[in-house]
């Protein structure tokens, strides 16, 4: 039987890089073909060029046997690709239906929009597929993981066959994960032909029917998952041998640089999002704070670096109180922050990444004399920065916004990392980053750590905090249930702290166990 999608000699540059390199490429009906990569290695960009975002500068797309024009995202609609993009496409003050029927609204009496019948499609859409969501809610208060939902929807609506789903799991949390996964064995199991781009090699391995390995903008290998191992992809992918395994020396703990009493913090419906937490980061320690995404580590973070209010308690770091100050007096204090969302809180998308890389220092020496920026400076530094970081950018004067997930977040890295500090409050620092690139910043945390820095290391994968952390504090319903040491602890006995069972009924343990980094 033909492929049901071929890639034909695939060729796309930008203005100094080859993004894909002559790539061919082949989905089968009923297939899911993980496509894996490091960032920047063109993956995102093959995937738009197919769904019509970028036109190739050579090559050819077949589709069930017919080579076909993708002038835009409506042309591959109109030949059965949907593509659920990293960042998802929807209107949040808009319901699922709204956003569902967009750009395809039905018309009742030739006058009226009709949502009732586009909802009943919907329902329908969701029982074939398992796909449950309510049409009337609105996308502003749906969890991540059912937004997603709502995208795969919105394909199904218009009749997509072959589904590009961009790191779906990225922004998921571990059991969203395992549900997303439901969905995409009930799509397949249905006909639907599926191409699922990851860094993530257990997840690969766990759902894939085959992989296709690029590097450096070309296809470098094929793999089957019945067969392949995780070293074994992460070294195609890199091009060498990468550690899967954080390894550190036993931690020297200091005085306390972070201490947090009694700290409650509204969310943004003037809920009480953390209630009554307390504890403290000592210099020398990374302090793990473990939980399902969306019970108060956000609002938590948000509240030690000053970007949002505290309704109660104290704050203080290295013993001067800083509850109420600004996110540039906590930035002086020698606090770094890695924000959990890199485009919204981490980046200006549209300066360039030199620019970027003083985002928090712009206005002290050397990179301003009085109020004049010193443009060489600022150049000098984001050259070093770049190559010191292995930031794949076509120039420090690209927009950050043109780069890679992966390599916005390594700019994020660079610009924290690289000055003098006593507190790293890192949230979801490895999110969507290759196998390379957190072994890097892995290593960048534990370096930091070792040097003296206290790190507050904020994750939803559990994987991540044990093979980081010295103590691991347990986060349910905006309270702090448990600190424990990481070393005593194991993934079940977290996982059941993180489900909201009581530290008294959970028998701990007697030792821990080696944990992988999150690949």
């Amino acid at each position: 039987m033909a492929p049901i999608l071929e890639l034909r000699g695939i060729t796309k540059r930008f203005p100094g890089v080859l993004a894909n390199d002559h790539i061919d490429l082949t989905l089968n009906q009923g297939e899911i073909l993980a496509l894996l990569g490091e960032n920047g290695a063109g993956k995102s960009t093959l995937m738009n060029v197919l769904y019509g975002l970028y036109q190739p500068d050579e090559g050819e797309i077949v589709v069930r046997g017919k080579p076909i024009k993708v002038h835009s995202p409506n042309d591959a609609i109109g030949a059965g690709i949907g593509m659920v993009h990293q960042h998802f496409m929807l209107v949040p003050v808009l319901t699922v239906t709204e956003n569902v029927m967009l750009g395809v609204e039905p018309l009742r009496g030739g006058v009226f929009l009709d949502r009732r019948q586009t909802a009943a499609r919907i329902r329908q859409i969701s029982e074939q597929f398992s796909l449950p969501v309510d049409p009337d809610a609105y996308i502003k208060d749906l969890p991540v993981g059912l937004q997603q939902r709502v995208e795969i929807i919105k394909l199904l609506y218009r009749s997509a066959d072959i589904l590009i789903l961009d790191e779906p799991t990225a922004v998921l949390t571990p059991q969203e994960v395992d549900d997303l996964f439901k969905v995409i064995k009930s799509l397949v199991a249905q006909g639907k032909s599926l191409i699922f781009i990851t860094h993530k090699l257990r997840e690969v391995l766990a759902v894939a029917d085959r992989i296709t390995v690029l590097r450096l903008g070309k296809v470098v290998g094929q793999a089957d998952p019945k067969t392949a191992t995780q070293p074994e992809l992460a070294s195609m992918m890199v091009g060498r041998a990468v550690e899967l395994t954080a390894h550190k020396t036993p931690a020297k703990p200091g005085a306390a640089v972070l201490e947090v009493q009694d700290l409650r913090v509204l969310d943004d419906r003037d809920s009480v999002a953390v209630d009554g937490v307390s504890f403290d980061v000592r210099a020398g320690e990374v302090l793990g704070l473990a939980g399902v995404q969306g019970n108060g580590q956000t609002e938590l973070v948000e509240a030690l670096t000053g970007l949002r209010q505290a309704l109660g308690g104290r704050l203080r770091i290295a013993g001067q109180e800083l509850t109420h100050v600004s996110p540039r007096a906590i930035t002086e204090m020698g606090v770094a922050h890695v924000p959990e969302d890199r485009q919204r809180d981490g980046l200006v998308l549209s300066y360039p990444v030199a620019d970027n890389m003083v985002l928090n220092t712009y206005y002290v020496p050397p990179f301003a004399k009085g109020v004049v920026i010193q443009q060489a400076a600022v150049e000098q530094a984001a050259r070093e920065r770049v190559k010191q970081f292995d930031v794949r950018t076509p120039g420090i004067q690209a927009g950050a916004g043109t780069l890679s997930g992966g390599n916005q977040q390594k700019v994020i890295v660079a610009r924290e990392l690289s000055r003098p500090i006593k507190l790293l409050i890192a949230s979801q620092p490895t999110r969507g980053l290759d196998v390379g690139s957190i072994e890097y910043i892995h290593s960048r945390i534990l370096e930091k750590r070792d040097a003296g820095c206290g790190v507050l290391l904020v994750s939803t994968e559990l994987d991540e905090i044990m093979a980081l952390s010295d103590r691991i504090a347990v986060m349910y319903r905006g309270k702090v249930v448990a600190v424990v040491e990481a070393a005593r602890v194991n993934k079940e006995y977290l996982g059941l702290l993180m489900a909201g069972v009581s530290p008294d009924q959970v028998a701990a343990p007697e030792q821990g166990e080696q944990a992988e980094a999150v690949f």
